[in-house]
């Protein structure tokens, strides 16, 4: 069974399949906040949205970031660090890339077991 979770026009938040969960990505409500900000935002929205799923931070099988400016990998995982478990540290990439809005710094999708 597949379950849709915040069903939008466009896209939904999260999906569940088959003892897996797949995050869209998420971006920052404060974009005026510097990356470090912007980053523990969305962290903080992944870990909502785990929760809902009925999982955590300790089972993602999978994280992608993507950053608008390389400049700020440091910032970014500053953050990053403060919020991975150690020893749960999920395989990851990190790219620079154009973001939908420019004034969002982070996007991270994320996917996790249940």
């Amino acid at each position: 069974m597949m379950q849709r979770f915040d069903v939008g026009p466009r896209l939904s938040e999260m999906a569940i399949h088959n003892g897996t969960v797949y995050l869209a990505g998420q971006v920052p409500e404060d974009a005026s906040l510097d990356i470090e900000g912007q980053t523990r935002q969305v962290l903080a929205a992944i870990d909502a949205l785990l929760a809902r799923a009925g999982t955590d931070k300790t089972k993602l099988l999978m994280v992608q970031i993507f950053i608008a400016d390389m400049a700020d990998f440091e910032g970014m995982n500053r953050a990053w660090d403060a919020w991975v478990p150690a020893g749960h540290t999920p395989p990851r990439a990190t790219v620079q890339a154009a973001l939908a809005n420019p004034a969002w710094r982070v996007e991270i999708v994320a996917t996790a077991a249940l």
